[in-house]
This record gives C-alpha cells, structure tokens and sequence, in this order.
C-alpha cells in the first residue's frame, strides 16, 4: 500500500506500449492530452486541469497509469474495482492523444490490464462503458473481447451539456482475446 491508503500501481508491459503509474511529473503532458479535441469529445467536460488533477491524486479502489509509447505519454487508462464479494467485478476506462489513435495501442492497452485484472486480481467479469457513438472505441474494446449488454440511456453529459447514450460492455475471463 502506498501513503494514502492507495493500492500501488503496478508496471505493466504491453506489446506497444508499457503502463505505469501516473505521477505529478506528468501533468503538463497530460493536460495537452486531455485538451486533444479527440479526447475532449468523448472525456471528462469538467477540463483538462480538474481531469489531471483527478486522475494523479487517485484514490482507493481506482488504479491510474499513463501510457507511454517510446517515451511520450499517450494517455491514460484506470481501473476500479467493485469489493462487494455479492458483486465483485473491474471497470476499465481509457484515453489516447490522436497521435496515438488508430495504431493498436489501446487495444494493447486494454488487453493488458484486463489480463492483469482477471490473472492478478482474480476478477472474473470486467465493464467498459463508452459512449455508444464512440465507435472507434467500440471496435477498440470488441477487439479484446468486450461484448455489448445495453444502451444506457442519456447516460453522461457531453460537451455541448445535453445528455448521451452509453454502451455497457463487459466481457467474462474467458473471452479476453
């Protein structure tokens, strides 16, 4: 356990690219990632600033890396864990820079962690809750082994402050491709 009561967050390699624990050192990356317009569509509408701020303080239950790639942060994907034992299961979230769009880093991502979550956590069911208009994201998950369950109606607000729908995914320990 770190200071906090915060879980370490561990290393972990990819193929393409390696996680690790974000840290304050990258926050003026991270506010150019999280201001990309790729990312803003689709990501957190309370801004860049309060985004990173979140997202290096952590908390319990939620485990934050950046995603590098040859050195440049890429992005960041988080998980968080459900402990109720009636319930247990991971959510996974993630975003990229549009430089790193397209190039089967976040499918590496996710792949990484969910294999990390389903061997080292012991989970045996993960979600994934993109924006059911986010079909690059969509492809990205389904790719790994996410299956759709549902459309969550006007499920979080956007950037223009009106409500859209998101897609609830999860995928079972042994769908993970």
């Amino acid at each position: 356990m770190s200071d906090g009561g915060r879980e370490d967050v561990p290393i972990l390699e990819g193929e393409l690219a390696r996680l690790r624990p974000m840290v304050e050192s990258d926050r003026p990356a991270l506010i150019q990632v999280l201001a990309d317009p790729t990312v803003i569509e689709w990501w957190d509408t309370r801004g860049p600033e309060h985004s990173a701020t979140e997202l290096i303080a952590g908390e319990p239950g939620w485990f934050v890396w950046a995603i590098e790639v040859d050195g440049a942060l890429a992005g960041s994907i988080q998980a968080t864990e459900e402990a109720d034992p009636d319930y247990r299961h991971a959510g996974v979230d993630i975003f990229m820079s549009a430089p790193f769009q397209g190039r089967g880093i976040g499918t590496d991502a996710v792949r990484t962690v969910a294999r990390w979550l389903f061997e080292e956590r012991g989970h045996h069911r993960l979600t994934i809750d993109p924006a059911a208009a986010n079909a690059r994201a969509i492809r990205t998950y389904e790719k790994v082994g996410f299956k759709p369950v549902g459309v969550m109606r006007q499920y979080e607000r956007g950037t223009h402050r009106t409500f859209h729908d998101g897609l609830l995914m999860d995928m079972l320990r042994g769908e993970l491709r």
